[in-house]
């Protein structure tokens, strides 16, 4: 039972984060967020994407998607739209429209 428990714990500590990440960053990324800003926003992400966005498992990869495909999709998960999508629907409300455009802007790039 402790591993069950710890694990319960380590989710909800990862859900927490990830919800409050944007939130967080609202007042400083109100128009044109920096590079800095959009890293760390874009760090939430890699819990499911994995590094940089560059996932391994069955999540998809976003780093060198196009641009508007990250951002129509990200939009319909804001927008509850996207009827394939679990956790995205809830997360993606978190983002106004220039970090949801920042973030497709950022994913879309190759890895340097």
């Amino acid at each position: 039972m402790p591993h069950s428990s710890s694990f319960a714990v380590r989710t909800t500590l990862w859900l927490a984060a990830a919800l409050l990440a944007p939130a967080a960053l609202a007042q400083t990324t109100a128009a044109n967020p920096s590079v800095q800003d959009i890293s760390v926003i874009a760090g939430t992400c890699a819990n499911c994407h994995g590094p940089d966005g560059k996932s391994t498992g069955v999540i998809p990869q976003l780093r060198g998607v196009n641009e508007q495909h990250l951002l129509t999709r990200m939009q319909a998960f804001k927008a509850g739209t996207a009827t394939d999508a679990t956790v995205m629907t809830r997360l993606m409300k978190g983002y106004d429209d220039a970090q949801i455009q920042a973030l497709a802007q950022w994913f879309s790039k190759e890895a340097k």
